[in-house]
């Protein structure tokens, strides 16, 4: 305890100044959530969530840097607690306030949840969802964010889901005028900000701060009766006094409330644990899953008591906090305290903030959310993976959330087990069983000439030696070597005894690639067989080489002729 508070104490000033940055981009956008996932005076439970499970679970979890609170994927899940408790008899006109206890019932149990999946070690198994899969589930969510945001974008009144919410904008398609051109300026200033000043305000904030002014001074009430226009809906009143405790209500419609904590709990480790991922890779750092499992089912246990919707790791909030100079929990901590003295100073101001911009703040957030790249060309690397990928996203837009990844992994671990078995029956008369081990610099099985020719690159070429079908499992394995990297000056990635690549397993060859290129150095991809090669081609990865000697031969003439120049 005392080398990590020391490891603390030297960073204090980078972490301080990543948590300022975090909670500043945090504020938009929890108000945003709160709102989307309760709607009409649900923003300040946003905050709520992100002061409670962002501090607790910076506190307790496995990554030392990732910053936590209300996201898209979770907003959405609260947003559809709400739908099946209507479902079951409570009323859709209940404020947030009233039908507060049963939601926070919803979110106390799914941090109990998930605490215990991290209890039972499970984390491991979450990281290894196929690519396709959580892209679709990703993009799913863009899309319902996307659909539940046209209502409060246009001033119009809609509750419930995908379908509710399509079905209340057709029973009501006039739109409020003046909502309108409020999210539109919203999206304006979200959209078009320069890059300059996106590096000191970021554009939500930004957009906060101008829009809400402009749409006080041209929209107030006054004005809009005078005009003969319905006044634009804002967030309201936000209770003064800090933090609130509610007394979670489980006596009532208990069944509902456990598969929707069963959800909040899966949906919460799969989106946190892809954030300490994306952590990892920015810190070169390895998380510890299972302990940011319990992390995080602890923070969203208490949060779920405060009033404040359910967290998980942000995955924007956790790079600009790093970036911003954050790497210990103490900077996720200072997000949550400076979103605490936001609440107990700017509680009038906060009230006077419009529901459409929230929702323009959110139209650009489901867009970020969509997987576009992979999205438009999943169909060039396979046709089973696009119908995958598509299917996971309908899946999750138009049934249920959970059960769309749960069919998805099903399905990919069918493709998965049909590919291994057919190269099974392909190499049955071998001696040899497949290794799939993956091997760095290893010069033993090289030829002698392959070995002259990597001692001639003095030791400034770095070779994984990968074997054996690789699957969506061995990406993980694949892109953890990435650190050892910025030691050399070429990479090549000897992949002559793969017969099969899948697709996760392809996207992490480009994304090695791609971070080599960024950090200065030269990829060469070698021994690739027909069907890799035209799958790597097709997907632009470029210096493929015929064979490993081949591969050496070019990296040591480039060796040569930098040291010429």
């Amino acid at each position: 305890m005392r080398l990590i508070h020391g490891l603390h104490r030297r960073n204090l000033r980078g972490d301080l100044l990543g948590g300022l940055t975090a909670a500043v981009v945090a504020l938009p956008l929890a108000l945003a959530f709160g709102n989307a996932a309760l709607g009409p005076g649900g923003a300040i439970y946003g905050l709520y969530g992100a002061i409670v499970a962002g501090f607790l679970a910076a506190l307790f979890g496995g990554t030392p840097a990732q910053v936590s609170g209300p996201t898209g994927p979770m907003s959405v899940t609260v947003a559809g607690v709400v739908s099946s408790l209507a479902a079951v008899g409570v009323s859709r006109d209940l404020t947030a306030g009233e039908i507060l206890p049963l939601v926070m019932a919803a979110v106390v149990l799914g941090g109990v949840f998930e605490a215990l999946l991290g209890v039972f070690r499970l984390g491991r198994y979450i990281t290894l969802v196929p690519y396709s899969v959580v892209s679709g589930f990703m993009s799913g969510i863009g899309f319902i964010i996307l659909v539940l945001q046209i209502g409060p974008f246009l001033g119009i009144s809609t509750r419930g889901g995908v379908l509710d919410s399509i079905q209340g904008l057709l029973a009501n398609p006039s739109p409020n005028l003046a909502a309108v051109v409020v999210g539109s300026m919203t999206l304006a200033v979200v959209f078009l900000t320069p890059a300059n000043i996106r590096q000191w305000v970021p554009s939500p904030l930004l957009a906060l701060l101008i829009v809400t002014p402009l749409s006080m001074v041209l929209f107030n009430d006054d004005r809009l009766r005078e005009m003969d226009l319905e006044p634009i809906a804002r967030i309201g009143a936000i209770p003064e006094g800090g933090l609130r405790p509610v007394m979670p209500n489980f006596s009532q419609h208990l069944p509902e409330l456990l598969k929707a904590g069963l959800v909040l709990a899966l949906l919460g480790a799969i989106d946190s644990l892809l954030t300490s991922l994306v952590a990892d890779n920015i810190t070169q750092s390895n998380h510890d899953s299972n302990r940011e499992l319990v992390g995080q089912g602890v923070a969203n246990a208490a949060s779920g008591f405060l009033s404040g919707l359910p967290g998980a790791g942000a995955t924007m909030r956790t790079v600009i906090n790093i970036k911003s100079g954050g790497q210990t929990p103490i900077s996720g901590m200072t997000h949550s305290l400076v979103l605490l003295f936001v609440l107990l100073g700017a509680g009038p101001l906060a009230s006077k903030i419009p529901t459409s911009l929230l929702a323009g703040i959110l139209i650009k957030v489901g867009l970020d959310i969509i997987d576009w790249g992979f999205l438009l060309r999943a169909h060039r690397l396979s046709g089973k993976t696009a119908v995958l990928m598509y299917g996971v996203m309908l899946m999750t837009v138009f049934w249920d959330l959970i059960w769309g990844v749960l069919v998805g992994m099903f399905v990919a671990n069918l493709l998965t087990v049909d590919s291994m078995t057919q190269i099974q029956l392909e190499k049955i008369d071998e001696d040899n069983p497949l290794d799939n081990t993956l091997a760095v610099n290893q010069v033993a099985d090289l030829t002698q000439e392959e070995q002259n020719l990597l001692e001639a690159c003095g030791g400034q070429v770095m070779m994984f030696r990968l074997r054996g079908p690789l699957s969506f499992g061995a990406a993980k394995g694949i892109t953890s070597r990435m650190g050892l990297v910025q030691n050399y000056r070429i990479l090549i990635l000897d992949i002559t005894d793969v017969p099969r690549m899948g697709v996760t397993a392809t996207l992490a060859i480009e994304r090695m690639a791609q971070e080599a290129t960024s950090l200065g150095k030269l990829t060469l991809v070698a021994g690739a067989n027909q069907l890799i090669d035209q799958r790597l081609k097709r997907f632009g990865v470029e210096n493929l080489q015929p064979n490993r000697t081949e591969a050496l031969k070019y990296a040591a003439k480039q060796i040569l002729e930098q040291a010429k120049s």
